[in-house]
Parts: structure tokens; C-alpha cells; sequence
């Protein structure tokens, strides 16, 4: 069986090249991912211009103390034509274009005003509250990088550089699909105390969101092989991926590994918990991701390796991996690489992690997923973990 870092590299490396692009407009690109490096096409700022409301001035007329005021240049106006002598001075706002023989801006509170001069009050420093052309970038300047997940901040960036509409990635499509004959869907009612509601799908279908997918939720299906295998068939048909949840064990009534055989196996097993049943399957560029039933089980096995598959086509460079010191010792409970769920603190700076607000039991107990839980990394090779170790600790989503 083989590790999660191996396991991991060899789905990565199957991965598929996504080179399905589409163009939106940028009011509706939140969260989407850029395809390609986005330039600065001119310096910005193109001119000199104010930081701040004050009065545009010599620094070399600073000991005159008394300036004359021969002009105002608000915002938006065209102001390389206006210009300045020795011993004057012009009234510029806020992000105005600095005027010609200017080169420092004294803020209105330095200065006493009346009509047509000003008494300088405190003096200030060369080339104070100007803002220096191409201060922000200059042309040529990557801005945003390929893989990038736009947020609000990219966003005001691309509407500064005046584009409206953005080339982004395709959400691949992705169907959700949850088996087993002791679920009922939402909204169903349980035909016998053994059956309970299904909360994979509409966990997982979320946790896709998420992770820039279109989700397609599949009906939850019984424990019909033949059943199965449509809905599979007819998923595949019009989406990219699948992800199945249940049936991928070794229990008598488990089809989804059987249906798998006219798949490439690319994941067979992991020697991980929870979750070492896992399976990933591929057809030219459709996958199946086979997850375990139990829900803190799929949840986990989805960001542990869907994420990351999905991070890798999309080419996002994001990190989940982080450090914290251990708040009490962990015993592991298995033979094999464990992600257990923890929570984290800030205490005076230091981030410390503690799985012993959640509880201990079987991978059915989805709430050790709430209240923005992290996944404490115990490696493959240790036993046990010491109370203030430095940990590793992976965040879901």
C-alpha cells in the first residue's frame, strides 16, 4: 500500500492539461481563475500626483514661509500644462497631477490660508505626499500570475488598469454521486431504523464550490450494481469528473471498485486514516474519485486528494500546509499516516493545535469538522506525537 505523498504523486502526475478558457465579465469573476499572467500595459501612476489635499510647492522656497497661490488642480483634471515659480504655490487635492517646478505637496494643516498667499506653519520633507510615476507598477510588471484566485483586491486591481472582461479558466464539471442502500436522500423518509440521511453529496457538492467546480448532485442511489453503473455511464457523459462516496471497501454489497475495473487504477489504496480505502480511476481524461462512505472520511479524502488534482490543472499555487506547536501529546491509533481532526489557537502569537476539543470515535462523526477545523498530520513513521512539538497541520477549506 503506498504512502500519501506517493499516492498523491502519482495522480498528480496523471492529471489532465486544462486548457478550456472562457471570457467574463469582471463583475462576475470573484473566486474564478486567471489563465494567463496579466501586465501592466503603462506606469501607473502615469504622473506625479498628490497623496493628500494640501498646496503644491518649491522645496527650495520652504524658508520663504509666505507662498502666493496662483491656481487650485483638482483630481481628473489635465495639469501638465500649468506650472509654478519661485515663491508660488498651487492648491492641489488629492491624487491631482503634481504641476510643472513642483516637487513637494505641504499638506493643508502645515499651512495658514487666506485669499491669495499661505504662511507655511511646518515645513516638510523633499518630495513630501507626492506620489512617484509608476509608484504602484510599472509597465511591464506581472500583476496578477496565472492560477491566481481572483479576489475582491485583484478585482480593484483589474478595474484600475481598466479591464472590464477577464480570461479565466472553465469550472470543470463535476458530478457528485453518493451509494448505499442505508441512506435516504433529503427530504426522504427512512423506511427503517437502520437507514440514515445522506450528508456526503451535499457536504462534498460544497466543499466543490469551493474549489471552483460546476457541481452536478446526483440522486442518492441503493446498492444496485446495475443502477450504479448508469448513472456513472450517463454522468461521465456530461461532466469531467465524478466523485462517488460509499462502496469503494470491501464489504459484500461494495460496487463502485467493481465498476472501476474498466478504469485505469491510478490511486489503489493509501496508507492513510482515515480514508486508506480510497481509490481514484481514470478513462482518457474522465476520473472517478471513489471516497469513503462515512462523511468525516470523504470530507477529508476529498481535500486530501481532489483538491489537490484540482489545484493542479487550475494551476492555483496554494498552500494548506502549516506549523504549530503541540498542546498535548497524540498517540496514533493506526499503523498509518493519520489526519485528525484538530483546532487551532493564538496565544500571544504562538499557534498552538489540540485535537482534544474533538471527539474521539469512529470517521462517521462529521461535526470534528466544525467550527473551522485543521487536520493534524501525524507522518507514516512516528507512533506518537509531544506535547510542544512543532506539528504539521493541514487546513480544509
Amino acid at each position: 500500500m503506498k504512502s500519501y505523498n506517493d499516492s498523491l504523486k502519482d495522480l498528480l502526475s496523471s492529471a489532465p492539461t486544462w486548457d478550456r478558457v472562457e471570457r467574463i465579465a469582471l463583475s462576475a469573476s470573484l473566486g474564478r481563475v486567471v489563465c494567463h499572467d496579466i501586465a501592466a500595459k503603462s506606469d501607473y501612476p502615469e504622473f506625479e500626483t498628490s497623496a493628500m489635499d494640501g498646496y503644491a510647492v518649491k522645496f527650495s522656497d520652504m524658508n520663504l514661509k509666505k507662498l502666493k497661490i496662483i491656481g487650485c488642480l483638482p483630481a481628473g483634471v489635465k495639469g501638465e500644462d500649468i506650472s509654478i515659480k519661485s515663491g508660488e504655490c498651487i492648491k492641489t487635492f488629492t491624487g491631482a497631477i503634481i504641476c510643472n517646478g513642483a516637487d513637494t505637496l505641504i499638506p493643508i494643516e502645515n499651512v495658514t490660508a487666506n485669499k491669495d498667499y499661505i504662511d507655511i506653519n511646518t515645513q516638510v520633507k523633499k518630495g513630501f505626499a507626492v506620489r512617484k510615476i509608476g509608484e504602484s507598477y510599472k509597465k511591464g510588471d506581472i500583476l496578477i500570475k496565472k492560477g491566481t484566485k481572483l479576489s475582491y483586491s485583484e478585482l480593484g486591481l483589474l478595474a484600475e488598469l481598466g479591464i472590464s472582461y477577464v480570461n479565466v479558466f472553465v469550472r470543470p464539471k463535476v458530478a457528485v454521486l453518493s451509494t448505499g442502500s442505508e441512506i435516504v436522500d433529503i427530504g426522504e423518509i427512512p423506511t427503517n431504523k437502520a437507514q440514515i440521511h445522506s450528508s456526503n453529496h451535499i457536504a462534498i457538492a460544497n466543499m466543490l464550490w469551493l474549489m471552483n467546480c460546476e457541481v452536478v448532485t446526483l440522486p442518492v442511489i441503493k446498492d444496485d450494481s446495475n443502477l450504479i453503473k448508469q448513472t456513472i455511464k450517463s454522468a461521465l457523459k456530461s461532466c469531467d469528473f465524478l466523485i462517488t462516496t460509499g462502496g469503494v471497501s470491501v464489504g459484500d454489497f461494495d460496487f463502485i471498485r467493481d465498476i472501476m475495473g474498466d478504469f485505469e487504477l491510478v490511486v489503489n489504496k493509501a496508507a492513510i486514516k482515515p480514508g486508506r480505502h480510497v481509490k481514484v480511476a481514470k478513462l482518457s481524461e474522465k476520473y472517478i474519485f471513489a471516497l469513503p462512505g462515512f462523511p468525516y472520511s470523504a470530507m477529508v479524502t476529498c481535500a486530501l486528494y481532489f483538491r489537490e488534482f484540482i489545484n493542479k490543472i487550475l494551476c492555483l499555487q496554494e498552500n494548506y500546509r502549516f506549523k504549530a506547536i503541540l498542546d498535548e501529546q497524540y498517540v496514533k491509533k493506526s499503523d498509518f499516516e493519520e489526519f485528525s481532526a484538530a483546532s487551532i489557537e493564538n496565544e500571544n502569537g504562538i499557534i498552538k493545535i489540540s485535537t482534544s476539543t474533538k471527539k474521539s470515535g469512529s470517521s462517521a462523526i462529521v461535526s470534528n469538522l466544525n467550527n473551522k477545523a485543521v487536520l493534524l498530520n501525524c507522518p507514516l513513521e512516528r507512533d506518537k506525537l509531544e506535547k510542544g512539538e512543532v506539528v504539521e497541520y493541514i487546513i480544509m477549506l
